[in-house]
């Protein structure tokens, strides 16, 4: 089977569209031809091992040859303990603890897919799985958004960030987005009440505070996020540098510990759960899946930059077959 391999940390240049051995699933596992697979920033930053503490999990190569973790497709083989799922079944899932999207073919386990609706096509499910998942559990379970609350959201364009708007306004709040000014437009259209520009314009100095803050991006320090809460306010990282990363988890939780302001980190965790209630808030019209740009299995090199660049409005997508 094709597909996009690497073998050392690097840029883009490091992916190679290669042919390899087709998987073979274990007892609880299903091998799937992949239709759609989308890219996240963890793509990026396993590819690049930047952040740093992705070298847990390979600390001189990469210990996935193969990544791509938001996966959509179509059964075609099932382990001998997996019931819930045949072949011939359409699914899809974040296979994050396992990658090798980027490919023909790949092994899942069972209990990470759900079932695709039928109204839905198999790039829109891909786009769901990673960003919507990590959006979702932002919001409602470790920065418990309430309905009426100032929400910030910092990188708020991207593709969880699209996500975070739209579940933000589900549960009631009035959100600003921070983002490239390529992105001002997009964030109005998808549900943001406010957008800053963060080129022309610093959220610190705007004389506005906020309930919760959602940072996607953690360019700015703990201190600017901290001038802008509220007294009771509560900020959540989701990504960025281990700088920030070791600010957040330190720092924040004397802040935490001693005062009303709470600061947090988001251990993102897949959920089945999760992206079942998300379908039904897309069922409903809710929430929908942003897709900015597809690419062919080839193009994944092309895709990756794109990615990096930090322009996406939403989803990219990269279309393995029909």
């Amino acid at each position: 089977m094709k597909a996009i391999t690497y073998k050392k940390y690097g840029s883009t240049a490091e992916l190679q569209l290669q042919e390899v051995a087709r998987p073979v699933p274990k007892d609880t596992e299903v091998l799937l031809k992949v239709v759609a697979v989308s890219l996240n920033s963890s793509d990026k930053e396993f590819l690049t091992a930047n952040p740093g503490y992705v070298r847990m999990w390979g600390p001189f190569k990469p210990k996935y040859s193969i990544l791509g973790s938001d996966v959509a497709g179509q059964v075609i083989a099932v382990g001998k303990q997996v019931k819930n799922i045949k072949v011939g079944d359409e699914v899809f899932g974040d296979i994050m603890y396992q990658w090798g999207g980027f490919a023909e073919y790949v092994c899942a386990k069972a209990n990470a897919l759900v079932q695709k609706p039928v109204s839905m096509t198999f790039e829109e499910v891909a786009a769901i799985p990673q960003a919507g998942v990590v959006a979702l559990q932002a919001l409602r379970d470790k920065g418990k958004v309430q309905a009426g609350q100032n929400v910030l959201i910092n990188g708020a364009g991207g593709g969880a960030g699209s996500f975070a708007i739209q579940l933000a306004k589900y549960y009631g709040a009035v959100v600003t987005g921070i983002d490239h000014p390529s992105k001002l437009s997009f964030m109005r259209s998808i549900g943001a009440d406010h957008v800053i520009d963060y080129f022309n314009e610093d959220f610190t100095k705007n004389g506005q505070q906020y309930d919760l803050i959602i940072d996607f991006v953690a360019t700015r320090s703990l201190f600017d996020h901290k001038s802008v809460l509220k007294p009771t306010g509560q900020y959540v990282l989701v990504g960025g540098s281990v700088k920030r990363l070791l600010q957040a988890l330190v720092i924040g939780s004397l802040i935490s510990f001693t005062g009303k302001q709470k600061f947090g980190i988001l251990a993102h965790e897949p959920s089945r759960k999760d992206l079942t209630f998300l379908l039904s808030l897309i069922d409903s019209g809710k929430v929908i899946p942003v897709i900015d740009k597809k690419f062919s299995l080839r193009e994944v090199p092309e895709a990756m930059q794109y990615l990096a660049d930090g322009k996406t409005k939403g989803k990219v997508l990269i279309r393995v077959a029909d």
